[in-house]
């Protein structure tokens, strides 16, 4: 039986007043944006994600922000420039997670793939795998260039011969001819930097309301049907439009809602990361991204301490989990021996592995890597909504998302005849606000706010958090009893983890180990740090002892099926990848 007292505060407040301007559903890092974008404006919005925040499509990503220089060749130059001016304005105003990426191209002939770029170019189609050659790379660069021009946030390219280029990087395969060296950026925590996003929209006003685990499942009434999906209490939220940013399941919602449509055409895209030594030190710090024999633009990627192998292209099937298959964990292994044959790489390494579906149009049969990572906005009705306007992402990608939430939040402001009152063009997100960019600012900023839990641990939780580490470390300084590092993770502290808990809609273990912290994706989780986690996240959440076991137990089952990371038993000192 559900009561008020074990009812989530953010779906009483819902329920209380179950109606607004505007509904998104979808808490992706587009629905997101839109969210923050519609709040700033002052609309009364909400938004709705049938599982936890950031946890489907956009948790899926290759961890780049970057202007897509191979769009060049689909002819996507609208969002190439799009993309190359929202990459550089993210290095702005969120330097806490976006960081330029320094990215290396290994090139293996001179004149390759020059007649077959235009037929790929014109047709879409795959054709027969061509590489491209330094010729058709170095005019693609030099296009690219001139994109960033404007903003100047990054260098231009350069390009090395065969020489400079293994003395630069000796572990490279010693077959190439040129290596073409060009800078973009990468998002260290994207799941972070969308909390972040989510916090500026809350932020705004109580006017503003989200809600994670609560699942659009249809119409009723004039409204959108929701369920929560913590207590399976159905309600009717009534807006005058709905913005459908459910990604890869947009067909889905619409479905759901009583309109199918056949917009999405999603492709699945896995990654593994390894715990390899030679291999991170080989990368000397930067990206190599490349083309594999098949076509397939791949990467190898250091982060955080470990080394990321990435991305497919294959056709997805919604009604599948993605999950990073054996025959993809071959082609990694296999990739990363091509362009780097001295260094040996075994299932063994592999500490983290994931997998999800592009939010991708429906494409027929244009080849997969040739689909366009544009977006659109449809817009509609649904009978069983009466007068609602319902518009429809159909694509969008990390890179854009704040040009993307701009047009999709302009397009309803014109439904509801209100006009823009704020820009988010240079507004900082989260902690990137007054984020130190040089050293003497990190050690201003450190001795501003080190003096509770020293001057090492606040610059660790400024990278961690930005500026809005001062909060953190607020909450540390004020937590009853004494805060102490984790003993199986001692870069967090009971008392941070408690702060997440109580302020990130923390719901479910699985909430914290994979979007809230980095502890799953680096390989960290053991099962006494399962219990040590399990035990903060239960106080703070008033668990039960069987609720906490079976959190426990099923935080161990999704990393086992979704990410092939088994725990050991015995002393539970590491994890391993399932083989």
């Amino acid at each position: 039986m559900t009561t008020k007292s074990n009812v989530r505060p953010e779906i009483q407040q819902l329920r209380e007043r179950p109606s607004a301007q505007v509904v998104v559903v979808g808490g992706g890092i587009n629905g997101l944006g839109t969210f923050r974008d519609l709040a700033l404006q002052g609309v009364d919005v909400v938004l709705v994600e049938r599982n936890d925040f950031v946890s489907g499509a956009s948790a899926a990503s290759s961890h780049m922000i970057h202007g897509g220089i191979r769009y060049l060749e689909n002819g996507e130059f609208r969002l190439v420039k799009e993309s190359v001016t929202e990459r550089n304005g993210l290095l702005r105003i969120a330097p806490h997670y976006v960081k330029p990426l320094q990215t290396t191209i290994p090139i293996y002939s001179t004149f390759s793939g020059i007649l077959a770029a235009p037929l790929r170019f014109l047709t879409h189609k795959q054709g027969k795998p061509k590489e491209r050659g330094a010729f058709l790379i170095k005019t693609g660069l030099t296009i690219y260039d001139t994109f960033s021009r404007e903003g100047g946030s990054v260098p231009r390219h350069s390009f090395h011969g065969r020489r400079k280029s293994l003395a630069t990087l000796p572990k490279l395969n010693p077959g190439l001819k040129y290596t073409a060296t060009y800078f973009d950026a990468s998002v260290h925590d994207p799941e972070r930097l969308a909390l972040d996003v989510l916090a500026d929209g809350l932020a705004a006003g109580p006017h503003a309301r989200a809600a994670n685990y609560l699942e659009a499942v249809g119409a009723q009434d004039g409204g959108v049907l929701v369920r929560d999906r913590e207590t399976g209490d159905e309600f009717t939220i009534t807006a005058d439009v709905v913005v459908n940013a459910s990604g890869p399941w947009t067909d889905l919602t619409n479905a759901a809602l009583g309109r199918p449509t056949q917009f999405m055409g999603g492709t699945k895209g896995s990654h593994i990361v390894l715990d390899n030594l030679e291999l991170l030190e080989a990368c000397t710090g930067r990206e190599i991204f490349f083309e594999n024999n098949d076509g397939r633009i791949v990467l190898i990627y250091p982060l955080k301490g470990k080394v990321m192998v990435g991305t497919t292209d294959l056709e997805a099937d919604l009604a599948v989990p993605a999950v990073c298959t054996e025959e993809e964990i071959d082609y990694f292994i296999e990739l990363v021996s091509h362009v780097f044959p001295t260094i040996p790489v075994t299932r063994e390494q592999i500490v983290y592995s994931f997998s999800g579906v592009r939010p991708l149009p429906r494409h027929d049969d244009t080849a997969p890597g040739f689909v366009s990572r544009d977006y659109r906005i449809v817009p509609g009705t649904i009978a069983g909504l009466g007068d609602t306007t319902v518009l429809s992402l159909v694509g969008g990608k990390w890179t854009t998302f704040r040009a993307l939430s701009e047009h999709l939040a302009n397009e309803t402001l014109a439904a509801l005849g209100m006009s823009r009152t704020v820009a988010t063009l240079g507004l900082p997100i989260g902690g990137g606000a007054g984020f130190p960019t040089t050293p003497q600012a990190e050690r201003d900023w450190v001795a501003r706010y080190g003096a509770d839990v020293g001057a090492a641990r606040a610059s660790a939780l400024l990278h961690r958090y930005g500026t809005k580490a001062a909060f953190v470390i607020d909450a540390i300084a004020g937590w009853e009893g004494e805060d102490a590092p984790l003993a199986a993770a001692p870069e967090y502290s009971r008392a941070e983890l408690d702060h997440l808990v109580r302020t990130e809609r923390v719901a479910h273990l699985s909430d914290l180990f994979l979007r809230r912290t980095s502890l799953a994706f680096t390989g960290s989780v053991s099962i006494p740090l399962v219990r040590e986690i399990g035990e903060i996240v239960a106080n703070a959440l008033a668990w039960s002892p069987n609720r906490r076991s079976e959190e426990e137990d099923a935080f161990q089952a999704e990393l086992a099926a979704a990410h092939r990371v088994n725990l050991t038993s015995g002393d539970g000192s590491e994890a391993a990848a399932l083989r």
